[in-house]
């Protein structure tokens, strides 16, 4: 089928801030909007972060702090699987008389899948499973971390600049009379004078730190470099000994050029995120939060509220000569839904990738509601829609199958694309359904969606 083998041949419409095509497996349904939804048109909010081996959750800021990686699980620097500790018996020699010597556990990493351990560059085994490795230092970790302190200085005082302009537009528009009932002219007659105000909202310094500068050397460039080995073309190169350009890219500060250079790093974290519409800012996705867990508490995907078209047989497509083609539409809610189809109009201005003409049923289709066990009854009674064998080819619980007639436009090689709108009838029984005035609860009103449905149908017949 289109939509589980390749999605991209059915694709919706979806008009969030710019105008985005994709299948409707991968969009999300707003049902307070009652709006289509793509990853671009949504918020996106971390809820927590997650270590994928060790599934230790860990706060955002603790996770920030270690820079987004787990303290005890590490990554193979060579094949970046997960390396696991394997545990061997070395002989140590006795503390009461080092002539004699004993069994002693020790413990190493080693990668399972291309067989690298920790011994192969050096690293000293360890008495315990658990605790920190040993980890190369970067010579360079002063300089960046006094970078990064100037940086956060500079970042400091454009913000307190902002807040000055801000809090300086805002004293222009307020009355004389408002400044003295909040006791804010004394305030304003020290900023007449030009002195600071260092008691500004949103600060996240202290104030003994403004009073502190941090200058940073600039960089010296060297005007001797050191020369390279005498038999660096003579060498033969092996292989097997040098890191390929993704192994040097994933340890930045060090840059190995060897194999024997290179160390385990630490496994990145994963997050668990929540989707939020930017228009109502209702929660389109929100998961569990426990990283064992693979369900959502919210999880409103546009298969489960749209009716999804699919692409069943295809003829043989000849330019200037009509086809019927074959499609699915399935129902994925649980009441009767009316759905009716259209042509897209000669200036459409979302019909921009069409190349043939499509012809598609007038009559109104009507599907049946889902039922997850109708197809384990075999006591329950067909519904009669009373369907023209014309348009719909068979009728199998919540999906029927219909024809749509193709008349190719364009002899050329790229494939053959049609566009179609369709409407149906859309029931929101999450929204709340006040009662009627004799007592009695109404039903949830209908409203009637309209989708712009994009087929490609593959080349034309030689």
């Amino acid at each position: 089928m289109a939509s589980l083998l390749q999605p991209d041949r059915v694709v919706y419409l979806v008009r969030g801030e710019k105008k985005i095509r994709a299948p409707l497996s991968q969009l999300y349904f707003c049902r307070y909007c009652s709006e289509l939804r793509s990853l671009e048109c949504v918020s996106h909010e971390v809820d927590s972060h997650y270590c994928p081996s060790c599934l230790e959750n860990m706060p955002s800021a603790e996770a920030k702090l270690k820079k987004n990686r787990c303290a005890n699980c590490f990554d193979c620097p060579c094949c970046m699987h997960t390396l696991s500790t394997r545990a061997t018996n070395i002989p140590a020699p006795l503390p009461d008389d080092p002539t004699k010597t004993a069994m002693k556990k020790a413990y190493y990493l080693a990668c399972g899948f291309c067989r690298w351990t920790s011994r192969d560059v050096g690293m000293a085994d360890k008495s315990v499973a658990s605790g920190g490795w040993q980890e190369p230092e970067n010579p360079h970790t002063q300089r960046i971390n006094k970078l990064i302190e100037y940086y956060q200085q500079l970042a400091h005082r454009e913000k307190q600049e902002r807040d000055r302009k801000k809090l300086a537009r805002r004293r222009q528009c307020m009355p004389l009379a408002f400044s003295e009932k909040y006791g804010l002219g004394t305030r304003l007659q020290r900023q007449r004078s030009g002195a600071p105000i260092s008691t500004l909202a949103g600060l996240s310094l202290k104030e003994g730190e403004d009073q502190k500068e941090i200058t940073i050397e600039p960089a010296q460039a060297l005007d001797e470099v050191e020369p390279l080995p005498e038999d660096c073309y003579t060498r033969p190169i092996s292989l097997p000994e040098v890191t390929t350009l993704r192994q040097r890219l994933l340890q930045p500060d060090f840059q190995p050029a060897g194999a024997s250079q290179l160390h385990p790093r630490h496994k990145h974290l994963l997050m668990k995120r929540s989707l939020r519409c930017r228009k109502c800012e209702h929660n389109l996705s929100k998961p569990e939060f426990n990283p064992t867990s693979i369900k959502f508490k919210i999880q409103l995907v546009a298969v489960s509220y749209i009716p999804e078209v699919r692409i069943m047989s295809i003829p043989n497509l000849r330019y200037m000569k009509e086809s019927q083609v074959l499609l699915t539409l399935t129902n994925p809610v649980e009441n009767i839904t009316h759905v009716t189809l259209a042509a897209c109009e000669e200036e459409d201005p979302d019909d921009l990738n069409s190349t043939a003409k499509v012809i598609v049923p007038t009559k109104e289709l009507v599907l049946a509601g889902k039922d997850a066990a109708a197809e384990y009854d075999e006591l329950a009674e067909p519904q009669d829609f009373q369907d023209d064998p014309d348009v719909v080819a068979f009728r199998k619980s919540n999906k029927i199958g219909f024809f749509i007639k193709v008349i190719p436009q364009k002899e050329e090689d790229a494939d053959v694309m049609v566009s179609f709108k369709i409407r149906h009838d859309f029931r929101n029984l999450a929204a709340p359904i006040r009662p009627s005035e004799e007592g009695a609860e109404t039903t949830a009103e209908a409203i009637w969606l309209t989708h712009h449905v994009e087929l490609r149908l593959g080349p034309l017949a030689p």
